[in-house]
């Protein structure tokens, strides 16, 4: 059954979806979707159209993503090798920032410390050789 009534001046008509035309003069109401309504809560309820395929990288963006993996990995590596040499180094407890607090210097100088330094060290290697060895390039 479908009941149709005018709209006042003052309103204004209601649709389900924005890119459906709306009659000014006429609003039906019915208790059964319309062909137009269904078809709309069925696309709402489709998956997403699948994104384009990635376009690949060219000349400076290209140059400057192999730069960024560069410089990722190097700073990995450094950091890496300095976390795992430094805290076994006379360096490490006898600097100035470490005299001003001895109950810090005991604990940076515990073997489990050091140790969890060296830890992260290598790890940190490990990341930085992990993501140039995965490096590749979208052809």
């Amino acid at each position: 059954m479908v009941i149709a009534r005018t709209i006042a001046a003052g309103e204004r008509p209601v649709t389900i979806d924005p890119k459906l035309s709306v009659d000014n003069r006429i609003v039906s109401a019915s208790s059964e979707p319309s062909a137009a309504q269904s078809q709309t809560t069925t696309s709402l309820l489709d998956p997403p159209p699948p994104d384009p395929a990635p376009q690949p990288r060219r000349g400076l963006q290209l140059w400057l993503h192999r730069t960024s993996v560069f410089l990722f990995v190097l700073i990995c590596a450094v950091a890496g090798v300095l976390l795992v040499i430094l805290p076994w180094t006379p360096e490490w407890t006898d600097n100035y920032l470490l005299l001003s607090f001895p109950w810090l210097r005991t604990f940076v100088s515990t073997g489990f410390f050091r140790g969890l330094c060296s830890g992260l060290g290598l790890l940190d290697i490990w990341i930085g050789f992990a993501e140039a060895l995965h490096y590749h390039e979208h052809s």
